[in-house]
């Protein structure tokens, strides 16, 4: 089968594809897709994990698809047990209220509202009824329900499990049929229900959605699922500076997965950064670019260049000399070897020296400690280095001729 032109795009940062023949079958017919995303509105406020599933939906809306935004103020009555080990409490049609009129608010800092169509789900299993909803419940069974991790883990451990959780991924497979989806995004922990969504739509004689799922983002301490309860989050309602600092505090190697997941930079800008990266360049310029891209997306670009501003001035104020002055150095053009620059700056007397520092744990740049002794200081770039406790230096590093 052919490779389709869109595919390249669509795979990107995407878990797993299902399936991926049936999406090239759908994409050859020429007529735009109808691609559904399903929140139940638990939350009032939305975190960059949320937003990893709205920038698969912006990048399908790009390439020219019908995008269906669905809020689940049905289903939120009935509480998401996915990942979960206990009963997740049911909101209240109040809570579901509020929290719908934000998230419609926030969204549209992603997608474009004049292309997207959003859905309540109680349109349609309102209408179901009692009747209604025993025959979508005989549609399944509670082997195939207890098939699902959580369930099965918590039977297993003889937790318990409500019924009414059973009707969960009943409900959201029915919003495809409902909808009529091409495709359906969602997260990794949301495979089985999007799976019965296929079911369904076979069941009723529709032409089963493709899947696509995405990745959780971790948070920013690079361990646990992005969580507001955790505390590891960014919300995109954070004040710009928030932001700005919480994103410039992941690590180096969290560093790139939030930028494939999150930054709308080409591939191929990516990859040069990367490449920059590999070469000797200072992952805190990459950070640098990501946060303001982010902070302008969710807030605009003045208060992106203000919370670059804010976040130097603060790391200035610190153990930092805010009066050092600024030494231009020359380099090679592939970027400035640490131990060299070290020498040349006068923090150290020799590269010997500046090296046997390094293995001390005795070198920061920019505040972070260098463990590497083979770094490279990009050219072009201003750098704070500090070597024990009191000896400080600011290069700016040029290219030679």
């Amino acid at each position: 089968m052919s490779q389709h032109p869109d595919l390249e795009v669509i795979r990107r940062g995407a878990h797993e594809l299902i399936l991926e023949e049936d999406l090239v079958r759908k994409l050859a017919k020429g007529r735009p897709l109808r691609v559904k995303a399903g929140f139940d509105p638990t939350a009032p406020d939305l975190h960059l994990g949320h937003t990893v599933v709205l920038n698969k939906m912006r990048q399908f809306q790009e390439l020219g698809h019908h995008i269906m935004f669905l809020i689940g103020d049905f289903t939120g009555m009935i509480g998401d047990p996915s990942g979960r080990n206990a009963t997740r409490p049911p909101l209240t049609p109040e809570q579901i209220a509020e929290n719908a009129e934000t998230y419609k608010s926030q969204v549209f800092k992603v997608l474009d509202p004049a292309r997207t169509e959003i859905l309540f789900n109680s349109t349609w299993c309102n209408q179901l009824g009692a009747s209604g909803m025993i025959k979508l419940a005989a549609t399944s069974t509670v082997a195939r329900m207890l098939e699902r991790d959580d369930f099965s883990r918590r039977f297993a451990e003889q937790r318990p499990i409500s019924i009414h959780e059973f009707l969960y991924p009943l409900m959201q497979g029915y919003d495809s049929v409902a909808m009529k989806a091409d495709v359906e995004l969602g997260g990794t922990d949301q495979k089985f229900n999007l799976l019965v969504g296929r079911e369904l739509q076979k069941h009723y004689g529709q032409e089963p959605q493709v899947i696509l799922t995405m990745p959780l983002l971790e948070g920013l301490d690079g361990v646990n699922k992005m969580s507001k309860s955790l505390g590891n989050y960014v919300g995109i309602h954070d004040p710009a500076e928030d932001m700005f600092g919480k994103l410039m505090s992941i690590s180096d190697e969290l560093m790139w997965r939030y930028v494939e997941l999150l930054s709308f930079e080409s591939l191929a800008t990516i990859a040069g950064w990367k490449k920059s990266v590999a070469e000797g360049g200072n992952p805190r310029d990459v950070k640098v670019r990501f946060a303001q891209e982010i902070i302008a997306r969710f807030h605009d670009q003045a208060a992106a260049r203000r919370a670059l501003e804010d976040f130097e001035a603060r790391f200035r104020h610190g153990e930092i000399p805010q009066d050092l002055p600024e030494q231009l150095l020359e380099v090679p053009p592939e970027g400035g070897a640490i131990g060299q620059v070290l020498k040349s700056s006068g923090v150290c007397p020799s590269t010997s020296e500046a090296l046997r520092m390094i293995e001390q744990g005795g070198v920061k740049v920019d505040g972070q400690k260098v463990s590497d002794k083979g770094l490279k200081l990009a050219a072009g770039a201003t750098y704070v280095l500090q070597v024990g406790k009191r000896k400080f230096a600011r290069v700016s590093l040029r290219a030679a001729s």
